[in-house]
């Protein structure tokens, strides 16, 4: 079987051709495109199809944001996709859509011990929920329910729950964030724009200046659409990497545990005691600090559950291409499709 598939965000789409037997998925042609630099997928697909000898009959793209009969208002991007408005535009006869993070929960089930990483072993319940999550651009979030035979994936929206500050910092920083966007969700702290909006807040509260190299990423802001190379969480996220920023180095210590809460806190909703899946950009690129910088400490703190998140093995997926995989395994799957 030959379809295409696509991991679209709001920061990168990424598409490819799978092949495979419904099980274990080769991809092949791989390209990777800057989502803002065009004006909707379309057009990305077009692009991707000329490169093509011959294209494919069917494809399952998964998008970040709620998907419904196809169709779906990308969260952090101002494109409206339609599965029958792609087929018609690019010519491939069956288009399907699916949430992003659904997708990576379908890609799941079919990782080998090499793809991904374990960070806390636990006492697996190989029938027991999964919960997903996946720092990147914004939060998202999916699980997987055993249905008797296999594990079923789903999709969530549990990044945009409200976000529940613990201490006076906190307390400053939801008040700051409040007065710049009225409601704050989990999303607003905990992925790459929250490093992007805590780096903001620090930087005001202890009366710091930039470092020279996040003023020259700052300043490209500014440029046009399409010129813009630089990227403010990445780049907080490799000063702090390197000891030369102090206010980047606090910022990271501030987001893992940060993030450790809320990725309890899914686990808690999903009672995921089948394990717990981190995917996404961003931490890939940061294992050392996700090991030692307070990630597990703020997912076992919940008080009476402790014991609870304690017995629940939490991996990292290192597999790139976990989202492309899951897409083709959703397409290929006779109960689905």
């Amino acid at each position: 079987m030959t379809v295409l598939v696509g991991d679209v965000g709001a920061t990168k789409t990424q598409i490819a051709i799978a092949e495979g037997d419904g099980q274990k998925w080769l991809l092949r042609n791989q390209r990777r495109y800057a989502s803002r630099e065009y004006q909707g997928l379309g057009e990305i697909l077009t692009q991707y199809l000329a490169s093509l000898e011959q294209p494919p009959k069917a494809a399952a793209l998964a998008i970040a944001g709620p998907v419904a009969n196809d169709r779906c208002e990308a969260t952090n991007m101002p494109w409206h996709l339609d599965a029958r408005a792609l087929e018609a535009a690019t010519g491939i006869a069956r288009v399907r859509l699916l949430n992003d993070l659904e997708a990576i929960a379908w890609g799941i089930p079919g990782l080998d011990d090499d793809q991904r990483l374990t960070l806390q072993a636990g006492d697996l319940d190989a029938r027991g929920n999964i919960a997903v999550v996946a720092p990147g651009t914004g939060l998202g979030q999916a699980g997987l329910f055993w249905d008797g035979k296999r594990h079923r994936p789903f999709a969530t929206e549990g990044g945009h729950t409200d976000f529940a500050p613990t201490d006076a910092r906190e307390f400053a920083l939801l008040e700051s964030l409040q007065a710049r966007f009225g409601r704050v969700s989990w999303e607003r702290v905990a992925s790459g724009m929250g490093i992007e909006n805590l780096y903001g807040f620090l930087l005001q509260y202890r009366g710091a200046a930039h470092h020279p190299q996040m003023a020259e990423v700052l300043a490209q802001q500014d440029k046009p659409q399409g010129e813009q190379t630089g990227d403010v969480a990445a780049t907080v996220a490799a000063l702090a990497a390197t000891g030369d920023c102090d206010i980047c180095q606090e910022t990271m210590a501030w987001f893992m545990p940060l993030l450790g809460r809320e990725v309890g806190n899914s686990a808690l909703k999903l009672m995921a005691r089948g394990g717990v899946y981190l995917a996404g950009g961003i931490l890939p690129k940061n294992v050392d600090l996700l090991r030692s910088g307070g990630f597990l400490q703020g997912f076992v703190d919940k008080g009476r559950m402790r014991g609870l998140l304690e017995a629940m093995p939490v991996h990292l997926v290192l597999e790139e291409g976990c989202a492309l995989i899951g897409a083709a395994r959703f397409l290929s799957d006779p109960d689905i499709c």
